[in-house]
């Protein structure tokens, strides 16, 4: 577990240098917003999450990182519920502080055209 990283993993690198090729600037991780969104658009008050589809069970059927395990369940099962109920919380803060937010799940950052139009469509 010490091994896991939460800043700079390929998902949100990829979405990082999308937004940075479409001509966005932003700022990273901001610590004073709830949840360290991984990017933060602060004149436009959008920011952008990039999740991984297992520990935040992502709960598409036909995304295979997002099931939860079989083994360990009692570890396992309620750490994952406390990360999703988290992210929950966070996104809930930011709208009510008049946040946009978006969520990009791992899994949708493997087809870079998809992906532009979703951020263009957000960011505007």
């Amino acid at each position: 577990m010490a091994a896991i990283r939460s800043k700079g993993m390929k998902p949100e690198m990829r979405v990082r240098s999308l937004a940075h090729r479409l001509g966005y600037r932003f700022r990273l991780h901001r610590k004073d917003l709830p949840g360290k969104p991984d990017l933060v658009f602060r004149p436009r008050r959008k920011v952008i999450f990039v999740h991984g589809c297992f520990w935040h069970q992502h709960a598409r059927e036909d995304c295979l990182d997002g099931r939860p395990p079989k083994s360990n369940t009692d570890y396992w099962l309620p750490k994952l519920q406390r990360n999703v109920e988290r992210d929950r919380k966070n996104r809930a803060t930011l709208q009510a502080a008049g946040w946009d937010v978006l969520v990009i799940w791992e899994c949708e950052t493997t087809d870079e055209d998809v992906l532009s139009v979703r951020l263009k469509r957000f960011l505007g």
